[in-house]
């Protein structure tokens, strides 16, 4: 009974120093592995009954074959998160001090604090934000921005706790480029945004834009006046929440109502697709030029 409330607590799973805590022999182990009682997982782990069956299962045994303060990690840690849907071979986990097992890959960290582990499902394992750290220099941009994107849509993750995973590990191999995703310092900040622009549109053939122009009540970030076209810089930073996301389109809507388009553009379009983002511009700007061009009589 010792046993099974031992093993139900880590899926099934009971480590060597368990069983001989629990009165188990060296002999008595063999004697169990040769009759199907238990079953070698991992060195020094074996499970009860059966051999492994799940993904978790397997997980769990991983995590114990590592010892004490080891944690599922990287492509495993994002599994059992639930932000990938495969489970690669071999499981991971990291810990902080040197011990090696076959079947599983164990990355060693000096930098993996309390804070980075917790549990899910009952299994030792990274934080999300660690996890996304940790799996990021494996990724493309495009790949990286859409696994963040999907972790900070689940119940799992906030973009703080990302920032200060982040902030806490800058010299991490994933740092620089998480960071420009969510806009932390070392990205380009809003003035630099606006300072940028004109030359942007000046590199791309596009009207010299009046910057942090008074209008209708607000200052914009950017105006082309004969087209009546409003350029907002946005960032997530200055941009997030409801209240700030219901400001906007208000004064969107005053703006149009008063005859200017508002064009809301980001750094991250501008920096990874310029072409693109002035081709539009130019759509733009010809079309409102055309609204307004003087009727014929």
């Amino acid at each position: 009974m010792a046993l099974a409330a031992v093993a139900g607590k880590q899926y099934g799973n009971v480590t060597r120093t368990q069983l001989t805590r629990l009165g188990l022999s060296h002999g008595a182990i063999v004697n169990r592995v040769a009759k199907g009682r238990l079953f070698r997982v991992f060195r020094g782990v074996y499970s009860v009954g059966r051999r492994p069956a799940t993904p978790q299962e397997w997980a769990s045994a991983a995590v114990l074959a590592a010892g004490a303060g080891a944690a599922l990690s990287h492509s495993s840690a994002m599994a059992l998160w639930g932000f990938w849907r495969r489970w690669d071979k071999p499981y991971e986990v990291t810990i902080v001090g040197d011990r090696r097992t076959n079947g599983i890959r164990v990355h060693r960290s000096s930098t993996l604090r309390r804070r980075d582990v917790t549990a899910q499902l009952g299994i030792r394992v990274t934080s999300p934000a660690r996890a996304l750290l940790d799996i990021a220099p494996r990724l493309t941009d495009r790949s990286l921005k859409r696994t963040v994107n999907s972790a900070l849509g689940s119940p799992w993750l906030t973009e703080d706790q990302l920032a200060e995973t982040v902030a806490r590990h800058p010299n991490a191999r994933g740092a620089k480029r998480i960071a420009k995703l969510i806009g932390l310092p070392g990205t380009p900040t809003r003035s630099g945004w606006e300072d940028d622009f004109p030359a942007f549109c000046e590199a791309h053939g596009l009207p010299a834009p009046v910057m942090g122009v008074p209008l209708l009540g607000y200052v914009v970030d950017a105006l082309f006046p004969a087209e009546r076209v409003i350029v907002e810089l946005d960032s997530w930073d200055f941009h997030k929440g409801k209240i700030p996301f219901e400001a906007d389109r208000d004064r969107d809507a005053d703006a149009l109502a008063h005859g200017y388009v508002t064009v809301r553009m980001t750094w991250e379009r501008i920096d990874e697709r310029p072409v693109r983002e002035a081709r539009r511009l130019h759509t733009i700007l010809a079309n409102q030029r055309g609204a307004h061009a003087p009727r014929a009589a």
